[in-house]
């Protein structure tokens, strides 16, 4: 059965994918956007994770990128059943008991419903500018990975020695609710299949077209396999825009649009190819627009998806 999510507006703000009205719009927004993928079924909401944008990519990336702890925080309170994604979160920023501390205590404040993505991060800045290993992020993101697999688990007193961060006899509470975090591990480099492949629950492609999908998921089911992991991993993949219904306004020429049947069609072509879960955002012109056509995805096109 493939589920859907969606990365909510408003919280970042890029020119690739920002709606003109969503530089107007605010936490009351974010809010009834979260409420609505709750009652309507979507399996995620998902936030995205920068500390500070420079200037020479202010122009393209914007510097609008909420704190995705805070904001998936503001958004548990809002909602009951829908998970809360960071998709992805630049671990490699943070020391992994910092990252585990705000994480665990997501999870416990919202009844065990967050799933942790996780990926390398690019704004060299970034790092520079908070002592982080830019260089080398590939390599601390995969031990900071270990670490928090450790920080995030069952124990009190956790217990990580590695090469950059070794930590024991420190205790932290709140625990998390679930017994084990999902991690969840974005990119569509070489080094993140093979990182998701090793090491994640899921994987989160970035930016790949539907003709390369298939040969990168063989090749993590191949490295996975090669490992002699076991444990399912739950494929993802960022659809193409939709609009549902015939649109009245210019939806773009990539967007799929038009009514339930047709527009399933070409989203169950990801299930044939192995993907368990499909990342969707809307074209729309006002939060009311958005909101509508989440509200008839789910209720239309959604019972379409498998069949």
């Amino acid at each position: 059965m493939v589920v859907y999510g969606m990365q909510l507006p408003v919280q970042s703000q890029s020119t690739i994918y920002a709606e003109s009205w969503e530089a107007a719009a605010g936490p009351a927004d974010l809010a009834e956007i979260a409420r609505t993928a709750d009652r309507t079924g979507f399996a995620y909401i998902a936030v995205c994770d920068h500390v500070a944008i420079p200037r020479r990519l202010a122009g393209a990336m914007s510097t609008v990128w909420y704190d995705p702890v805070a904001t998936l925080s503001f958004l548990a309170a809002v909602t009951e059943r829908v998970r809360l994604l960071s998709h992805v979160a630049v671990v490699g920023l943070r020391h992994p008991l910092l990252t585990a501390k705000q994480y665990a205590t997501l999870d416990h404040l919202s009844s065990g419903r967050l799933v942790l993505g996780v990926g390398a991060g690019h704004v060299q800045e970034e790092f520079e500018v908070l002592g982080a290993d830019f260089e080398r992020r590939g390599a601390v993101l995969d031990e900071t990975i270990d670490a928090l697999r450790a920080a995030l688990g069952p124990e009190e007193f956790p217990s990580f020695h590695g090469e950059r961060f070794a930590f024991e006899g420190l205790g932290q509470k709140p625990r998390p609710a679930q017994a084990r975090i999902p991690v969840w591990i974005g990119g569509s480099s070489p080094a993140a299949v093979r990182r998701a492949a090793l090491k994640g629950d899921g994987w989160l492609p970035q930016g790949d077209p539907r003709d390369r999908l298939p040969a990168q998921i063989a090749k993590l089911r191949a490295v996975r396999e090669g490992a002699g992991i076991t444990d399912p991993v739950e494929i993802g993949a960022i659809t193409e825009p939709l609009y549902v219904g015939d649109a009245s306004w210019d939806v773009g020429r990539r967007t799929l649009t038009g009514k339930a049947e047709e527009l399933a069609e070409p989203l169950r072509a990801y299930a044939a190819m192995g993907v368990d879960q499909i990342q969707v955002r809307f074209r729309s012109r006002s939060r009311s627009e958005l909101t509508d056509q989440m509200a008839a995805f789910a209720a239309d096109v959604a019972p379409h998806l498998d069949r």
